[in-house]
């Protein structure tokens, strides 16, 4: 049987740069990013181990390419993980930046 999660909520940490998703409060993993003019760029996802294999990287993944497109930005996206969610979720396609993309989707 698999363990059950508990409720996860995910915040953009302006401070550090990474949108973080965290269980009562504690980070349990973070997609890191830069700015670089108008777009926004990926460059890793990090799920603590003890909480892997459970979508919490698919969730904070998909919280933060929301919120990508909330802010009107473009995404070059530099993150294997990102790459291959992308590729999966096709919807999300548009807000890689044309001039800039990154890896190819669903590398």
């Amino acid at each position: 049987m698999a363990a059950q999660t508990p409720e996860v909520s995910v915040r953009d940490n302006m401070e550090s740069l990474c949108y973080d998703a965290l269980i009562d409060g504690e980070v349990i993993g973070s997609v890191v990013y830069e700015y670089s003019g108008p777009r926004i760029m990926f460059l890793h996802t990090i799920v603590d181990p003890e909480f892997r294999g459970r979508g919490i990287g698919t969730m904070l993944v998909a919280a933060a390419l929301d919120d990508v497109r909330a802010r009107g930005m473009t995404l070059s996206n530099y993150c294997a993980f990102v790459s291959v969610f992308i590729g999966t979720h096709p919807q999300y396609a548009d807000l890689i930046d044309g001039e800039h993309p990154g890896l190819p989707h669903g590398r």
